[in-house]
């Protein structure tokens, strides 16, 4: 008899849903984890901890540059402690490692500690222990991919993960790469007193987002401080003294320009990490980005082997994760387990947040098929109004024949709460008249959600 029903590979976000739901269907579990925590990159040095210091560095923005004194609240000298301010970005992380492996305990998963690799389709090694599966799903997640011969040293040419951890704020801090990413890490230390210069190859940031949002998200970062040098590539850093020069030209070719910085975050993006799973042992093949092919019920071509997360095709998000980890789980306990991957949000958490659900305008246009564009300003929301916080807005893209709506995109203070409401109307097939007609609190950023929704029949009412 096999050890487990199930062994999850990877106690990520994809990893330990799939376990601890897998567990309470009644099935035998087990998760494989390497981390002295468990919650993968994500929670132990990815998404949690970034938030917890764009969150401590907006507070400290908002304190140190006077922007309380129109509310009527001066205040005194402001110091940064940014020894106290990470140690409590810890605290945070160390609570909701905690809780997972507390979840853990609740549902009778038991965790392997050690790092997996397959012997067959239904064995694997942990640290020199075989363990024998009915089933095993790989959610190894991903690591941080360099551009081509560049490579971090940890100390002037980092990575996201020593970004997270810097001991002072530098004063000039390069980012190669104006993804997701280097803009909020990039944000982080901007607020706190670093000079941030951000260096892209493609002619805008974010390239994948809706165009007219990234111009916008691209207007309000340079008027924060922020430089952006996009159509711009990166040909060499060498480290100088404590620091390290970096230098760059013009992405179609032309005069070479060094930039003198403290710190060099390389920000390119992510690769699944796949390495050392040895899974040509268990009859599996990669594809030519390092991936593990998978059909729509995350099943692989071996049967009892599944992947889900940042090792399969697809954006490489947290929630994209969690909701395949729910549904590889229903799958394996013989329900019936789907994603809508149509339907996957994705938020920058600067300030403002920007977040988008569906296809951008280009990708509609692309399509030939026509459409309507509706937009609402926060300028005109009663609640941003009050709140003096305007900038940007709501645009919502909806099919001209059927008024289904094709995508939502936002840029806003609130635009990774409310991207909910969108991901949630679409997944329902939602008009925008099911939007524009549902009745909103007042007074709420949502309103203009609403007022989008009118405006994609051109009637809002603020404006």
């Amino acid at each position: 008899m096999a050890d487990y029903d199930l062994v999850v590979i990877g106690g990520g976000p994809g990893g330990y849903v799939a376990a601890i739901r897998a567990a309470q269907l009644g099935l035998n579990v087990a998760c494989v984890e390497k981390r002295a925590a468990l919650g993968g990159t994500c929670l132990n040095v990815g998404c949690i901890p970034s938030k917890a210091l764009l969150h401590a560095s907006e507070l400290y923005e908002e304190a140190a540059h006077g922007s309380l004194e129109k509310f009527g609240i001066t205040l005194g000298e402001v110091k940064l402690d940014l020894k106290r301010m990470t140690a409590e970005k810890d605290k945070a992380v160390k609570e909701l490692t905690g809780g997972i492996e507390f979840l853990f305990k609740k549902n009778k998963v038991t965790w392997l500690k050690g790092e997996g690799k397959f012997l067959d389709a239904k064995t694997i090694d942990v640290g020199g222990e075989r363990i024998t599966a009915r089933n095993f799903v790989i959610a190894t997640g991903s690591e941080v991919a360099f551009p081509p011969g560049l490579s971090p040293d940890g100390e002037a040419i980092i990575t996201s993960t020593e970004a997270l951890d810097l001991k002072a704020v530098p004063k000039h801090m390069v980012i190669v790469g104006g993804g997701y990413i280097g803009l909020e890490m990039g944000s982080v230390w901007r607020r706190l007193g670093a000079k941030v210069t951000v260096v892209e190859y493609m002619p805008t940031i974010t390239p994948a987002m809706d165009k007219e949002i990234t111009a916008e998200f691209a207007k309000i970062l340079t008027k924060q401080g922020m430089v952006l040098k996009t159509g711009t590539k990166v040909t060499g850093i060498k480290r100088k003294g404590k620091g390290a020069v970096v230098t760059v030209e013009p992405a179609a070719g032309g005069e070479l320009e060094t930039l003198d910085a403290d710190i060099v975050l390389l920000s390119v993006g992510r690769r699944p990490n796949t390495d050392g799973l040895a899974v040509e042992a268990a009859g599996l093949k990669l594809d030519d980005k390092g991936r593990v092919p998978v059909g729509h019920d995350f099943a692989t071509s071996v049967p009892g082997i599944w992947a889900i997360g940042d090792v399969i095709e697809g954006p490489m998000l947290a929630h994209k994760a969690m909701d395949e980890g729910h549904a590889v789980a229903d799958n394996i306990a013989g329900l019936n387990g789907r994603v809508n991957h149509a339907v996957i949000p994705a938020v920058v958490f600067t300030m403002p947040e920007v977040a988008s659900v569906g296809l951008t305008e280009e990708e509609v246009k692309a399509g030939g098929a026509p459409y309507r564009v509706g937009k609402f300003p926060f300028m005109a929301n009663s609640r941003a109004k009050t709140n003096r916080d305007t900038a940007g807005f709501v645009k919502i893209i909806a099919d001209e024949a059927t008024d289904r709506v094709l995508g939502v995109h936002i840029i806003g203070r609130m635009a990774g709460t409310m991207i909910a409401q969108a991901a949630q109307a679409m997944e329902f097939g939602a008009s925008s008249e099911d939007i524009a007609y549902s009745c909103h609190a007042h007074p709420t950023h949502n309103e203009a959600m609403k007022e989008a929704a009118l405006a994609v029949r051109e009637k809002p009412i603020h404006i």
